[in-house]
């Protein structure tokens, strides 16, 4: 795993092998940077990574400017992890918070430009859906903000609203949804 771009391009993450997680490939990482590059300046950008893992996209966002990000999992070993690591790589604009995703949700008043959320892939459509839900209901994106939620194949966000484009590579899937 590695930083594709920005202050940090090239460093290597090596996270734990017991850290209970899938992370994103750097192919699929360096396609949906990519995509978000063409429509977005990452600088000053204000970011939550749900279910951050390793912390994967955390990295890459503040590497590439962003100003502000939160990094939301459950896991302790996952978020000491990511917290390590920023620690060592001078991320200070990085906070982690050890919280599940969906009580996080409920209970945050804050606006963010982009939301990436990177579930379990095996998790209830049912939930997957309720990310969506709660970001729309709560207005937690930004006017023009994204929310960006990676999944598998076998799960569909096409039908939900505010959708706008559907990516595919490998076993790695982004749904798109736009704040106009």
């Amino acid at each position: 795993m590695r930083i594709i771009s920005g202050t940090h391009k090239g460093r290597i993450i090596h996270p734990p092998h017991n850290l209970p997680v899938r992370p994103t490939t750097d192919f699929a990482k360096e396609s949906l940077f990519n995509i978000l590059n063409n429509h977005i300046d990452f600088e000053g950008l204000k970011v939550l990574d749900l279910f951050c893992g390793t912390g994967n996209i955390t990295y890459e966002f503040a590497s590439r400017g962003s100003a502000d990000v939160t990094s939301i999992d459950d896991s302790y070993p996952c978020c000491e992890f990511v917290k390590k690591t920023i620690s060592a790589f001078k991320m200070e604009q990085v906070r982690v918070v050890k919280s599940d995703v969906f009580s996080f949700l409920k209970k945050t008043a804050n606006t963010y430009d982009i939301i990436f959320a990177d579930p379990p892939y095996e998790m209830e459509f049912e939930k997957f859906e309720s990310i969506h839900q709660l970001v729309f209901e709560k207005n937690l994106l930004k006017p023009q903000g994204y929310l960006i939620i990676e999944h598998g194949e076998r799960t569909d966000l096409s039908k939900r609203e505010h959708f706008t484009e559907h990516r595919k590579y490998g076993n790695v899937n982004f749904s798109f949804f736009k704040n106009h």
